[in-house]
């Protein structure tokens, strides 16, 4: 690890003359665990845009579901239950050793995956790496009993359910990128305004740059529900000109429901890189 940054230490921190001059983006690259160089971040020209789309029954693929499954996926949101950013109890936020705010982003997502107000969509397990470099886009097309609502989407690299001399990643549900979505501001991020119930709508919204490689024997999961707490407020699922001044009564139950039926397809778009075994370890 540190003999990849000495070049770069040597040259902002010394300020000494390079014989090879520093890439313009050195990048650590998670799965692999090694670094990897580009002539700019996000990586566009290296790129190539990959659809993987949310099926019936939790299915996850990037061939485009067919017209002969449930064209939803249902769940309940509660905003008295709002479903934690990490695994209860929930400390106050610390940098001790022992404690979990530093290593949140990281954490295992299997106990959010098993919530009944949580829906996940799970691919094939994976026979060649699939590499991401860059800005995942979520493309969701949802609807809600309500007259607002939340939008959390969570692409994670599902490990195998062993894994050697790792006992404790067996089945770890790791993430790689997720972002949050408030639904009054779809059609504009200046001017709020509620949502139409039971409409389906189309939501997109960019989720933050990643580096990472699905290995092979892996699986890419997508992972949706309507609340993170408290992380991030609570939604009252009513519109209201401001969610600080929402009254008790203004929070109710919501029925959500993710549409995945031909043109009404629901998936994330990955910046997909291609991706080859050698490369600087770390």
């Amino acid at each position: 690890y540190k003999r990849q940054l000495y070049p770069f230490w040597d040259r902002h921190l010394k300020n000494k003359r390079l014989k090879d001059p520093l890439p313009p983006v050195m990048a650590f690259e998670t799965g692999s665990n090694r670094w990897s160089t580009f002539d700019a971040w996000p990586p566009v020209e290296e790129t190539k845009p990959a659809r993987i789309y949310l099926h019936p029954d939790g299915g996850l693929s990037f061939e485009p579901p067919a017209d002969n499954g449930e064209p939803f996926t249902e769940y309940v949101s509660d905003p008295a239950k709002p479903v934690p950013y990490q695994p209860r109890p929930i400390q106050p936020m610390g940098y001790e050793n022992d404690h979990a705010w530093p290593r949140w982003l990281v954490s295992d997502q299997r106990e959010a995956s098993g919530r009944p107000d949580v829906v996940a969509f799970v691919s094939e397990i994976l026979t060649a790496p699939v590499k991401i470099s860059g800005r995942p886009i979520a493309h969701l097309v949802a609807s809600t009993s309500g007259t607002d609502s939340d939008w959390v989407v969570k692409l994670i690299d599902l490990y195998p359910d062993q894994v050697a001399g790792q006992a404790e990643l067996g089945g770890y549900q790791l993430m790689v990128s997720a972002d949050i979505f408030r639904g009054r501001y779809r059609e504009s991020l200046e001017t709020p305004g509620p949502i139409t119930p039971d409409t389906p709508l189309p939501y997109r919204f960019a989720l933050p740059t990643a580096n990472h490689v699905f290995r092979a024997g892996h699986r890419i999961m997508v992972q949706v529900q309507s609340s993170w707490f408290p992380l991030y407020d609570r939604n009252p699922q009513t519109f209201v000109p401001s969610i600080f001044w929402a009254k008790p009564e203004d929070f109710q139950k919501a029925v959500q429901r993710i549409h995945h039926a031909p043109g009404q397809a629901s998936f994330v778009e990955l910046p997909v890189v291609e991706w080859t075994a050698g490369g600087a370890a770390p």
